[in-house]
């Protein structure tokens, strides 16, 4: 049973090429978006549960059991659930001092993809920000893995992007689950210029806010059940 408060806020969040887009819901009849520049802006919101998109506990060396207890629920769409490396490696400027950084700390021995190394800055800045104590309010999430649970727990058939684009039956496949699930997206603000929010970055964050009342409501699962913790103490677990 939750223990928080009734009519609290959640918020759903997702990087974007403009910075953090979070969308937040109280469980009534509207959500609101909003378009932050940095994770601290996205902390400030009144949300008591946040659910975000990108790896919370960095490991010492690549791979995290999270990612291996999802990316076998998810079928044709497990390869959006990529392998993070190591946390030396995140924290390489240069993409080829990267890749050799994690040669080293893989097992078996593998390079980053220039997709992961894009998610780099965003990975770290959560790094720098989320203590142990934080993750009683800020914890991650996946889409593919909320759209999973919106759909009976079975992989979803169609990608919601095809070479690098947005695919609209995929997109428009996760709008349907998000109304079935109860979430109110059809008024949600999407204007915003593509070049700073994609609409698949918006669909990803209404996922991450079903998990976030999920989360506040008691009905969550987290994958692994039994969560390892980093060097520095905080869980490695991706919720749902």
């Amino acid at each position: 049973m939750s223990t928080f408060p009734d009519h609290a806020l959640v918020a759903g969040v997702d990087g974007c090429p403009a910075g953090w887009i979070a969308v937040t819901w109280d469980g009534g009849p509207a959500l609101a978006s909003h378009l932050c520049r940095n994770f601290a802006e996205v902390m400030a919101l009144t949300a008591t549960i946040i659910a975000v998109d990108m790896p919370i506990g960095l490991p010492e060396s690549s791979g995290r059991p999270p990612e291996r207890a999802v990316r076998q629920r998810l079928g044709e769409r497990q390869s959006s659930v990529f392998a993070v490396p190591s946390q030396t490696a995140i924290y390489c400027d240069d993409y080829a001092e990267a890749c050799r950084v994690n040669l080293l700390h893989s097992d078996p021995p593998r390079k980053v993809s220039k997709q992961c190394f894009h998610l780099f800055p965003k990975m770290r800045e959560i790094d720098a920000l989320v203590t142990p104590e934080l993750q009683a309010r800020i914890f991650e999430s996946h889409p593919e893995l909320a759209f999973w649970v919106m759909n009976g727990e079975t992989p979803l058939p169609l990608p919601k992007k095809v070479k690098s684009s947005p695919y609209g039956p995929g997109l428009d496949l996760r709008r349907a689950l998000l109304r079935r699930a109860g979430l109110p997206i059809d008024d949600l603000k999407s204007d915003y210029r593509r070049r700073d929010v994609g609409a698949d970055d918006l669909l990803d964050a209404c996922a991450c806010a079903f998990v976030a009342w999920r989360i506040l409501n008691g009905r969550s699962m987290r994958f692994p059940q039994d969560p390892p913790r980093n060097p520095r103490g905080l869980r490695m677990e991706i919720n749902a």
